[in-house]
């Protein structure tokens, strides 16, 4: 370690892990005004920052597929952090995100914008707010992860965009928060997503359910939906679908 250098903690790595997991690839720079935000917080300059999310960068399978490899010279806390996520990504990143708004001085319902309705919380009105606290945060890491972009249309417009999951929020409690387990889809292909209508294949590829096809369909069908049979998705550049999450939703498609 250079001469002036401090180790970085535990925390200061989940709140770094935090950060790389709500950014986008391109725009984890020390320009970037998050990155700052976190360096301020931190006490440490805006480059070493975006070091250190380079040094997370070259844990990522989602861009070592890509053939980047990210920065060199990361710790072996680095490495048990980044692993610690990857096994439990909703326990883990909740901590974080309560760490960071404890840092902030302030609350993830303060953050989010929620409201208890009264001063003491009942347990249905705390179960409400932690689904809501949830979908709200996971909205973010999949918007970050896709750069705001649908990944089958390419509509860009975020009033449009839904964060999907691709198991449902039901039937998988330990990967709610998990970016590979979402698809950023326009309200329309989201739903048709979630009814089985439209899938994924294990090669990112579309496939159109055969309800919607034959010589019956309207124009509206064509344009939405089968012009996209057999098209690639738009990837992210971090965190790739699941394929085995992909697997699992192909069952509930209608071929």
């Amino acid at each position: 370690m250079k001469e002036g250098q401090r180790l970085w903690s535990k925390e200061e790595l989940i709140l770094a892990i935090n950060l790389y997991i709500k950014l986008p690839f391109g725009k984890m720079h020390s320009r970037n005004p998050e990155i700052q935000e976190l360096a301020k917080m931190l006490d440490r300059s805006p480059s070493s920052i975006a070091r250190k999310l380079g040094n997370f960068a070259s844990f990522d399978p989602g861009l070592q597929a890509r053939g980047i490899k990210g920065l060199t010279n990361a710790s072996k806390l680095d490495r048990e952090i980044w692993n610690e996520f990857y096994r439990n990504w909703d326990s883990l990143f909740l901590e974080s995100e309560k760490a960071l708004a404890k840092r902030q001085g302030t609350t993830l319902e303060k953050v989010y914008q929620f409201e208890m309705e009264s001063p003491t919380v009942g347990e249905e009105e705390m179960r409400y707010v932690n689904v809501r606290l949830n979908q709200s945060i996971f909205r973010r890491i999949v918007l970050a992860n896709y750069d705001s972009q649908c990944c089958i249309t390419g509509i860009t417009k975020t009033e449009l965009l839904v964060a999907g999951h691709i198991v449902p929020w039901s039937q998988d409690k330990q990967n709610r928060l998990n970016p590979k387990n979402g698809l950023l889809l326009n309200a329309l292909h989201d739903r048709a997503f979630e009814h089985g209508f439209i899938t994924v294949d294990e090669e990112y590829k579309i496939r159109v359910s055969s309800v919607l096809k034959g010589k019956d369909a309207v124009k509206s069908i064509t344009h939405n939906f089968l012009q996209y049979e057999g098209k690639s998705i738009f990837l992210p550049k971090k965190f790739l679908p699941d394929k085995e999450f992909l697997r699992i939703h192909n069952q509930r498609f209608k071929p």
